[in-house]
């Protein structure tokens, strides 16, 4: 490495806090933190089928377990439609004992069978990707949109290498969602990305009663003055270099 790129470098690592004094300073946090499971499906066949599988079928079987399901669709007509799914458990060990105890559940597994059948020779979807995450500390359960919601925000924001990821998270922990609550950007759920196809990286899931109101608070944030501080901190530095958003509409099937 040359001397004045390794200057510099160390410089900007100067002030960024070590990954330790990160989780220290949410030590505080004794409250379980709720896991997320998003599925995202591309459709190729009829909607109706996968819609009538989820709202008929899977989400009565996880009521079962007390596991909430958000249902979302394009905000937007694309050539390819798509279905957006979130999962809410309470901690890690429901969503592992969900996963094993639903394929027990007699019911489910007769209610099912015939989507299983059907899909399995004329496919309503070519896959699905899945990212399972865990709520921010500054976070640590879902909050509930208002009924009025119309529009709904998910974004994955992705990371150059781990250690930046975390940086990112503690920027939204310390700074970053409290300028959310100051200027109407409102939060259903904020997690880090455990496993998933984009990685290292975070999703957060955000409400709107419409459409002008999404823009006009997001017009407020970047021209807020703690954005404008926070966004050039150096610890914040190349925190998030791909960033993802769609705009989405809840089901009306939809338990969120």
């Amino acid at each position: 490495m040359k001397r004045r790129q390794f200057i510099k470098t160390a410089g900007i690592m100067a002030a960024i806090p070590a990954v330790d004094s990160m989780a220290s300073v949410h030590s505080s946090y004794a409250q379980e933190k709720e896991i997320y499971e998003w599925r995202i499906y591309t459709l190729t066949a009829d909607k109706t089928e996968l819609d009538d599988f989820y709202q008929q079928v899977l989400i009565p079987a996880y009521s079962t377990f007390n596991i909430a399901v958000g249902a979302f669709t394009l905000y937007k007509k694309e050539e390819q439609e798509k279905r957006f799914y979130l999962f809410v458990y309470p901690n890690i060990t429901t969503y592992h004992k969900v996963k094993k105890e639903i394929w027990k559940n007699e019911s489910f597994r007769k209610a099912a069978q015939p989507f299983y059948n059907t899909s399995a020779v004329n496919p309503v979807y070519t896959e699905f990707e899945t990212f399972l995450c865990e709520a921010f500390d500054g976070i640590p359960k879902l909050s509930k949109p208002d009924k009025n919601r119309t529009v709904f925000e998910f974004r994955n924001y992705k990371s150059p290498n781990e250690e930046a990821n975390q940086r990112k998270v503690h920027m939204f922990n310390v700074d970053e969602m409290a300028v959310f609550d100051k200027v109407g950007i409102n939060p259903v759920c904020y997690g880090e990305v455990l496993a998933g196809p984009r990685m290292p990286s975070l999703i957060y899931l955000t409400w709107y009663k419409d459409i002008d109101t999404r823009n006009e608070a997001w017009k407020k944030f970047g021209e807020h003055p703690d954005w404008l501080r926070i966004k050039v901190l150096p610890e914040y530095a190349n925190t998030a270099t791909d960033n993802k958003n769609t705009l989405l509409s809840p089901m009306p099937y939809s338990q969120i």
